[in-house]
């Protein structure tokens, strides 16, 4: 039966089917084929993948992201962050990660953080004088932080399908966002030091300087009502979405003023068109791994993966890493996490960590050639081939396997703060 789907699914593929048309047609046919239960048991797999409270997020994560790009938001947490960090060697680079970092904290979604900052960022890192291939890599990397500092869409797909609590994988998402981020800064201003020509930020007086804080203050209130809301109590990180939505609506049409109702409705039609497309290859991913669950694959693949904890998160973790070159992050963990997860369990695996490192893999996945959808959102942006930014791109993916190496070694880094919160 699965090879069956496999199979299927790859021809699809290869002829340049969507991967949702792939997926679900791989499982039809392996069900029509081998399986003993009614067909019309896939429409019901199909609505059950998508009725999970928690999935009610990631539209509006998507369409608050698309309302600050659009209102101008991703433009002034750039100069605050340039204002912080600009009279340092580099700091143009270091702002391209906290610049990511932030919005992250906002947006939810790899893609729209690299749109969003690559677009107004990458022309000043040029300008400057940093390297194209360098400015290019930098971007697609930094643009990863967006799904694993919370809030994150690819979090939310893990807790609904395999029950961990999305309020417990954010808190541990801050740790290792936090961690991936300094370790691209640290590269970022180790690898600048040999550029002769970028210039230092000239000083600015105390009225710009307000100006500058006030304006990009608005913003950083975004991850500051999201997270606080959710630890605090005060709603969960769905109702947060819904916030953060009326939230970004308020700062950008009454403070910013810089969206009019034209703008607002292309914003509200693009969002309803990502959300249908996330949402589709979930629902359809779904069936797939339904299909894993009915045909006992989950009980071989325990049997074959034997040995020490390590070595089975090690198996994991390459699993996903390598999926990742070719499939999205929601697809990989709709149709892995329910197989893989129970087998990391039944080996003292924490399901909070694991979360944390499979997001991890899928953020680096999100700029790995030859499928990296980071790599095909920045292109259009920078006007460089995707050849010429995939290459680039190769020394961020190294530097990123050696940051997820040690957050497989050093566990506390992505669990300290859910262990301080809960006590353990």
């Amino acid at each position: 039966m699965i090879v069956t789907l496999v199979i299927v699914a790859f021809i699809l593929m290869l002829i340049g089917a969507p991967i949702y048309l792939a997926l679900g047609t791989g499982a039809l046919v392996a069900l029509a084929l081998f399986g003993s239960l009614p067909l019309d048991v896939v429409a019901q797999r199909i609505f059950a993948g998508l009725d999970e409270f928690s999935l009610m997020a990631i539209p509006f994560f998507i369409f608050a992201a698309n309302i600050m790009a659009s209102g101008g938001m991703a433009d002034r947490i750039i100069n605050l962050v340039q204002l912080m960090l600009g009279r340092i060697k580099g700091g143009l680079g270091l702002a391209a990660v906290v610049s990511s970092l932030f919005f992250g904290a906002v947006s939810g979604s790899s893609p729209a953080t690299v749109a969003s900052i690559g677009k107004p960022l990458y022309p000043r890192l040029i300008k400057q004088n940093y390297p194209e291939g360098f400015s290019a890599g930098l971007l697609v990397s930094a643009g990863a932080l967006g799904i694993i500092i919370p809030p994150s869409v690819t979090m939310i797909i893990y807790g609904s399908v395999t029950g961990v609590s999305v309020g417990s994988l954010f808190m541990a998402g801050i740790g290792a966002g936090l961690f991936f981020a300094l370790v691209l800064s640290m590269y970022v201003l180790i690898r600048t030091r040999s550029f002769k020509d970028i210039p230092i930020s000239e000083k600015l007086s105390f009225g710009e300087k307000f100006k500058i804080i006030k304006d990009a203050s608005w913003g950083m209130g975004v991850p500051i009502i999201i997270l606080g809301g959710i630890y605090g109590g005060v709603f969960t990180p769905t109702e947060a979405a819904g916030v953060s939505v009326i939230y970004a609506l308020f700062v950008t049409v009454f403070v910013y003023r810089d969206l009019s109702v034209k703008e607002l409705y292309n914003i509200v039609l693009d969002s309803s068109k990502v959300s249908a497309q996330v949402m589709i290859v979930i629902a359809l991913a779904s069936i797939v791994g339904w299909v894993i669950t009915i045909s006992g694959l989950s009980n071989d693949i325990s049997q074959l993966v034997t040995g020490n904890t390590l070595t089975i998160l090690i198996v994991i973790n390459l699993i996903f890493l390598v999926g990742g070159m070719f499939l999205d992050g929601s697809s990989l963990i709709v149709i892995l996490a329910p197989l893989l997860v129970p087998i990391g369990m039944n080996a003292g695996i924490d399901p909070v960590f694991l979360g944390i490192l499979i997001t991890v893999n899928c953020a680096i996945g999100m700029y790995t050639p030859p499928f990296g959808l980071n790599i095909f959102i920045a292109s259009p942006i920078m006007k460089l081939s995707i050849e010429k930014i995939s290459k680039a791109a190769i020394i961020y993916v190294m530097i990123s396997i050696l940051a997820l190496v040690i957050l497989i070694l050093v566990p506390e880094i992505s669990l300290w703060l859910p262990n301080y919160i809960y006590g353990k």
